[in-house]
């Protein structure tokens, strides 16, 4: 026995040593990509010396001779502490993840490739200016020097991952920046679901349409054909929508689009007589973050603030006289065309002129675990034709034609880089809406700030449509139809545009701008109808603006949803009868509605109400549609406040939406809602106990800042992942969306990647933050750094003093260039 017992001693022993040994070993050539931020490199494609300053936080101060020479050290610094993440998103871009990840991926290489994303990309390099191609070659031309040090001298292959994937890395070329940037729009666009979502409900019933999409307050628009008529011969539809959907993929359904904050102040109405701005863009969550922040010296003088890894820009910050700031304008630039084919010849469709062919390529997708895929790539005169299988798109094409998609960032001389460099350099609030007229897509609301006035200014190519559009855009519509199609772009000066408004006060929250009839409406899908209520109240409640109150609304948390939902869903429920026998469901129901009516409606973490609100208002919406809808309620995952609010007031007839069709009684709205708490409060005490006052809020909704390949590991997802308990909710304005589906539905997962806030008043007082750290390497110290000053809405100096970048230096890269260049 004691023999037994050694061995057994010996054999653990050797076990944990030997686990030992390998967690070393796999730790040392894992942390070989850490950067080391104190080296010299002797390096060819600059001109003179160039200085990477990183402060505490890692942010980098970028010192050069020229402007060219800046661009390199900005490609340099990302290549530094983001390469994987900028090959997976040229991968993505180019269709080609399926090269290292398999079939997983085919779905989304696919459609990637049927858009051409990288094929326009490399067009639009010919159409950009002289400068900006001279900004992305240098750039380039840094981010490969940083490869050509990685292979020369063993540094861990340039990220860790590259050691469980694919380590060819191939050079960078400006053409892979552009495409980054269309990739970014891509992300941001929802308008394509948006309009085969309402054809499928208008199929089931126009009116269900009409109470599911309801117009944004503000003049209505003619009643839309059912689109039965538009498109004869279809089916109702009976199964969800499908997405090509994997943790990499870029398509993001319509509530995860972009969405994002950002407003202005004019000097009469700022504390310190200086104008001031905020703004936090709203994306997917992720780890790393999607922005990266950095300070360019260029000749025009210093700008700091936000980029995206690939691209040479300051996409969000401020220069020593301008800020600016984007939101998601919401601007309806895509269309679903149907095309007929040829009975006789489906290799052709039929135009406004007759017959013709389509534009076709084969295209080859290689699969690291299969046979290659090869497709066939068709285009029509109004954009790439989309196979069935993707956004559903099967169910509202009629037999006998295909779906083309027109958008406006499809176009081969797309010069939004030229734009954005432009803005970069820019003085004043009129250059920089003169640089907007560059910008083609994504369009998007751009904020401006200077010494002395304010704007908000939409950027971005508008479709001209014909004021006869059979479907105002709202539902895919016939391509051979000469109403139906596009006529061109409408010319810059029909973009929205508010300068210096007499209140002082400019900004969006992506929600309707202007009231516009059809075809200069803009949009009929906005993004938000919630949070402005919440912005509005915010801004007039004082006269005189601060940096401090800028951040305080930044960081605000109450709901005016919540606010306004639950006197109305619960105007029958409240403080009825007496107190019920303790353990029941009806004691539950008393003891969570208590709860409710002492409820300011703030969002906060350590709360049970926000837990208990946004599980009602789930129950409720899904107890709503699923009966009407059936499958097809799988498409409404995100809370729509207007369609519940139209039900429970019963506006045009609405409020049938409260009788349970399959059941012989007819149930009212109060009816619905008390079943629907009901069925709230069995789900929270199954996962957080039967006291709902020990319940809390941010137990639920953690933001969920996931590395997305290798998050979903068990044992590397506790390494890479950052999860942390936060505030907010789907309509505050510090956003934090939440998934909406199981396992997790509450988990926030959406929300500011990046925050914001510029003061002109007192310039270098401006701050900003990130959402992870700067660094994508799991390993460093700066992977997750920020995201704890970000979760307690804190942020770091954004300072353009050179003095206090040096003083604060934690390491300084040196680039010495080669002999002969």
């Amino acid at each position: 026995m004691l023999t037994v017992l050694r061995w057994l001693l010996r054999i653990v022993t050797g076990a944990l040593v030997l686990s030992f040994a390998i967690a070393v070993l796999v730790y040392y050539f894992g942390s070989r990509s850490i950067p080391d931020y104190n080296e010299t490199h002797t390096v060819t494609g600059i001109e003179g010396r160039v200085e990477i300053v990183r402060d505490t936080a890692d942010v980098p101060h970028i010192f050069g001779a020229n402007d060219a020479d800046v661009f390199f050290g900005l490609g340099f610094a990302h290549a530094q502490d983001r390469l994987w993440q900028m090959t997976i998103m040229r991968r993505t871009a180019q269709g080609r993840l399926s090269e290292v990840f398999g079939s997983a991926t085919v779905a989304t290489d696919e459609l990637m490739r049927r858009f051409d994303i990288y094929g326009l990309a490399a067009q639009s390099v010919a159409a950009q200016d002289e400068k900006t191609r001279a900004a992305l070659e240098a750039y380039a031309r840094g981010v490969n020097e940083w490869i050509r040090i990685v292979n020369e001298q063993a540094k861990g292959r340039g990220a860790p991952e590259f050691f469980l994937f694919s380590n060819e890395i191939a050079y960078w070329q400006p053409a892979d920046s552009l495409a980054v940037l269309k990739l970014m729009g891509l992300q941001m666009s929802d308008q394509l679901e948006s309009e085969v979502l309402f054809a499928r409900v208008s199929l089931l019933s126009p009116d269900w349409a009409r109470d599911l999409f309801p117009e944004a307050p503000g003049p209505g628009v003619a009643a839309l054909p059912p689109y039965a008529s538009l498109a004869p011969g279809l089916d109702r539809p009976k199964e969800p929508l499908r997405y090509a959907e994997n943790a990499l993929s870029p398509f993001r359904r319509g509530d995860f689009a972009g969405a994002s904050n950002a407003w202005a102040a004019a000097p009469g109405r700022s504390a310190a007589r200086g104008s001031l701005l905020a703004n936090d863009p709203h994306s997917a969550f992720t780890a790393p973050s999607n922005w990266y922040l950095a300070r360019l010296e260029l000749s025009t003088g210093g700008v700091i603030g936000a980029t995206i890894p690939g691209f040479p820009a300051i996409l969000l910050g401020r220069n020593a006289n301008l800020g600016w700031g984007t939101t998601s304008s919401y601007l309806d630039d895509q269309d679903v065309f149907i095309e007929e084919l040829n009975p006789a010849d489906p290799t052709r469709y039929r135009t406004e002129a007759g017959w013709a062919d389509f534009q076709t390529r084969r295209s080859i997708i290689e699969v690291a675990d299969g046979d290659p895929v090869t497709i066939t790539l068709r285009w029509t005169q109004n954009g790439p034709v989309l196979p069935g299988s993707h956004y559903g798109l099967a169910s509202v094409t009629p037999p006998g034609h295909v779906a083309a998609l027109g958008w406006t960032l499809l176009d081969g001389n797309d010069t939004t880089a030229t734009g954005l460099l432009r803005l970069m350099k820019a003085r004043t609030v009129e250059e920089g809406i003169e640089a907007g007229r560059d910008f083609i897509a994504p369009a998007q609301n751009l904020i401006l700030a200077d010494q002395d006035g304010i704007a908000m200014q939409m950027v971005g190519r508008m479709p001209a449509r014909d004021a006869d559009h059979q479907s105002k855009g709202r539902m895919p519509s016939p391509g051979w139809r000469p109403e139906n199609r596009w006529h061109g772009m409408l010319p810059y000066a029909d973009n929205p545009v508010f300068l210096d408004p007499e209140g002082g006060i400019v900004g969006n929250t992506n929600n309707k701008v202007v009231d516009r009839p059809f075809p200069e409406h803009v949009s009929y899908d906005w993004g938000d109808s919630q949070r402005v209520q919440r912005w509005q109240r915010l801004m007039q409640e004082r006269e005189f603006h601060t940096r401090e109150s800028f951040i305080a609304a930044q960081l605000d948390t109450v709901s005016p949803t919540a606010r306004s939902l639950l006197p109305l869903i619960g105007a029958e429920l409240w403080f009825t009868g007496e107190a019920a026998p303790g353990g029941t469901q009806e004691r539950l129901r008393q003891r969570a509605l208590g709860l409710l009516a002492d409820w300011d409606g703030e969002m906060n973490e350590h709360l049970p109400e926000p837990l208990i609100y946004a599980a009602w208002v789930r129950a409720l919406q899904s107890r709503l549609i699923r009966d009407e809808l059936g499958p097809l309620a799988e498409d409404f995952i995100g809370l729509r406040p207007l369609f519940i609010e139209r039900v429970f007031r019963d506006v045009e007839g609405a409020g049938k939406w409260c009788d349970i069709l399959q059941s012989s009684p007819v149930e009212t709205c109060p009816e619905l809602a008390r079943i629907a708490l009901d069925d709230a409060l069995l789900y929270l005490s199954e996962h957080h106990g039967s006291n709902p006052e020990s319940w809390r809020w941010g137990d639920s909704h953690e933001a969920a800042l996931d590395h997305p390949v290798l998050g979903d590991s068990p044992l590397l997802g506790w390494i890479v992942n950052i999860r942390l308990s936060t505030s907010g909710g789907d309509n505050t304005l510090m956003r934090g969306l939440t998934k909406g589906t199981e396992p997790d539905p509450f988990l926030s997962v959406h929300g500011a990647g990046y925050r914001g806030v510029y003061d002109f008043g007192d310039p270098d007082s401006s701050v900003f933050i990130i959402s992870t750290g700067q660094s994508g390497h799991p390993l460093s110290r700066h992977y997750d750094d920020l995201a704890r000053l970000w979760r307690r809405g804190e942020y770091i100096p954004m300072s353009l003093d050179p003095a206090l970048a040096r003083a604060a230096a934690t390491g300084i890269t040196v680039l010495e260039p080669a002999e002969g260049g």
